[in-house]
């Protein structure tokens, strides 16, 4: 504990007397009564109490040095092991089969919600997110930003329905590579941003552990992912794939179908990307298997662990107003041990006018 004014503290001297005297004046109370109790002789066992209206004086004198301490400003010092921030880049499937309705809306609603709750997870002091989507390109969406109304803004936008429309032949792919290679593209244009803006040279600060979230149902995929996963690999990137849809699968809207054409089906292709995620050296979540507070959670622990520790962090806590309350329970407690009607009315006028006092000035 420190002090922010410590001139007041050599006036605590004066509660220290008082209670010095307050100690020989029980002294003095108790052999006084011992000796009043050997002369006076009664029929009755009588009883003397052992401090009688000195209580009063007692939470008087502790109260009168609450007070003091908290003129003083005292403030804990806390120590805060302090830990990197994540960097999370979420690549979001937006092709034709996140349009199947085998869950609640559809798989692209549905990844939407998730991408909400993964973003309310986060700390977003030291945490940052960036998003690209892809079906047979990718377009990147948001460059990695610690400001969380940027992203939720996105997902208000995108909270709907794909911008990939049904109608355009690119949506009926699932190009995988291209939309880890663009994630890598994001990290990348954040390199060159930081180093042109000297952020690691005037702070010091420490790169975030970073790490690729795919959404996607693994549907007809494309693409070499063997290479954008290698590529992931040597920048020490891991990639967790969060799976969306059912085994069950349903319909794929077509647009442009023709009256005798069948309708294509989707399934969850939890197999294939079981094994990217194994590959990528992640791991595999499922939407509805578990909750998205827990895969969100999961996720944002697992890659803060990359990071440890950056240092230990000091800080201080302000207790004026612990030390405040402090001493108005003493004065209450004090109150509470007077029989003296005259003495009663003075306190309760002396409270009276202290809150009179402090509505006024605050």
């Amino acid at each position: 504990m420190r002090f922010g004014a410590p001139d007041f503290l050599p006036l605590l001297a004066v509660p220290a007397g008082l209670l010095i005297l307050w100690m020989w004046q029980v002294w003095k109370r108790r052999a006084d009564a011992q000796a009043f109790m050997r002369r006076r002789q009664v029929p009755v066992h009588e009883r003397i109490p052992f401090f009688g209206e000195l209580l009063f004086w007692l939470f008087l004198i502790l109260a009168a040095g609450a007070a003091l301490l908290a003129l003083a400003k005292p403030q804990a010092v806390t120590s805060l092991v302090r830990t990197a921030g994540a960097d999370i880049i979420i690549l979001q499937d937006g092709s034709a089969s996140m349009h199947v309705s085998d869950v609640r809306g559809n798989r692209w609603q549905r990844s939407m919600r998730f991408l909400r709750t993964l973003g309310e997870a986060l700390r977003w002091d030291n945490d940052r997110i960036a998003m690209a989507l892809f079906a047979h390109m990718a377009t990147p969406q948001i460059r990695l930003t610690k400001d969380p109304n940027t992203y939720f803004f996105f997902l208000d936008h995108l909270e709907d329905r794909s911008p990939y429309r049904l109608e355009d032949d690119g949506t009926w792919d699932t190009n995988i590579e291209r939309g880890i290679y663009w994630g890598l593209r994001l990290m990348e244009k954040d390199e060159e941003l930081r180093r042109a803006a000297g952020l690691a040279e005037k702070t010091g600060a420490v790169m975030n552990p970073r790490s690729f979230v795919l959404i996607s149902d693994g549907q007809s995929w494309s693409g070499e992912v063997a290479k954008s996963l290698a590529l992931a690999q040597e920048r020490g990137v891991p990639l967790n794939v969060v799976g969306v849809g059912t085994t069950a699968g349903g319909l794929i809207p077509d647009p442009k179908r023709q009256p005798n054409q069948p309708l294509l089906r989707s399934v969850l292709n939890r197999a294939e990307l079981t094994r990217i995620a194994t590959a990528g050296g992640g791991r595999y979540y499922e939407i509805d298997r578990e909750s998205d507070r827990e895969i969100a959670n999961a996720i944002i622990d697992s890659t803060r662990r990359r990071a440890g520790t950056v240092g230990i962090q000091e800080g201080t806590q302000e207790l004026y107003w612990n030390f405040l309350l402090g001493a108005a329970v003493f004065l209450a407690l004090a109150v509470l041990f007077l029989r003296d009607r005259v003495a009663l009315a003075l306190q309760l006028g002396a409270a009276v006018a202290v809150l009179v006092f402090a509505t006024t000035v605050f």
